[in-house]
Order: structure tokens, then C-alpha cells, then sequence
């Protein structure tokens, strides 16, 4: 019974934060200074730019977004997996001494996050000599 009451008193809390801690910007504010807001255009035009230098390279829109998409996917999978790795190697040497069932779990984090960085690593390359070669 304590518990629950703890646990609707926290998310009674929050729900007041949320409304009274919460800051109004109106229409005539700026939410951005000039810095930010150069740098964000600088970003939009450097994506839009690969974005159609991957279209005209692969010579189709769909196919050129889908090898700018893949690109992202590459680049960005490799922190992530190297974060569920370390994560994993965590679980299976540190925590798993104490625990085996946590032993197992580290092992198969290691394994599943190392399948998914070959996966992402190797797709876009697969998919650049299926658009070359495939498509007749």
C-alpha cells in the first residue's frame, strides 16, 4: 500500500512540474540566437546537399535517399554498438561474476550488438553493387 501511494504522489509531482515549471515562449520571441540558428541552416544545407549527390549518383531519388539513409545508419551504428558492446562485455565479466544468469546475458549482448555493427557496416556496401549491377 506504500508503495502505491509513493508511486502516485511522484507522478503527481511530476505532472505539477511539468505544468508550472514549464516556460512560455510567445511568437514575438526568438527561441534561438543568430549563432544557433546559422548553424542549423548550415546543417540543412550540408544534409540537403549529400542528399542530392546521393540522387544523382545512384540517378533515381528513391535510391539515392535510401544509400544517404543506409550512409547514416553506418556512421551512426558504430557508437551504438560498440556502446551495447561495452555494455555486454559489463554484464558478462564484471556483473556476471556474481550472477551466471547475467554471465549468459552479457554473452549474448556481445553477440547480438557485434551482428548488428556487421549488419549495418556491411548493408550500404551491398546495397551500392545491387543498385550498380542488379539493376541491369
Amino acid at each position: 500500500m506504500m508503495k502505491k501511494a509513493l508511486l502516485i504522489f511522484t507522478i503527481f509531482i511530476v505532472i505539477i512540474g511539468m505544468f508550472f515549471a514549464t516556460t512560455k515562449i510567445y511568437a514575438a520571441e526568438k527561441a534561438i540566437d543568430e549563432a544557433t540558428e546559422s548553424k542549423i541552416i548550415e546543417l540543412k544545407d550540408n544534409a540537403t546537399s549529400s542528399l542530392a549527390d546521393y540522387q544523382e549518383k545512384y540517378g533515381s531519388n528513391i535510391y539515392g535517399l535510401v544509400a544517404y539513409i543506409l550512409n547514416l545508419v553506418r556512421i551512426y551504428s558504430i557508437p551504438l554498438c560498440f556502446l551495447g558492446i561495452a555494455i555486454g562485455a559489463i554484464h558478462q565479466y564484471v556483473i556476471g561474476i556474481r550472477k551466471l544468469d547475467t554471465l549468459e546475458k552479457g554473452m549474448a549482448l556481445i553477440v547480438s550488438f557485434v551482428t548488428i555493427l556487421i549488419i549495418c557496416q556491411i548493408l550500404p556496401l551491398a546495397f551500392a553493387v545491387f543498385v550498380k549491377f542488379g539493376r541491369g
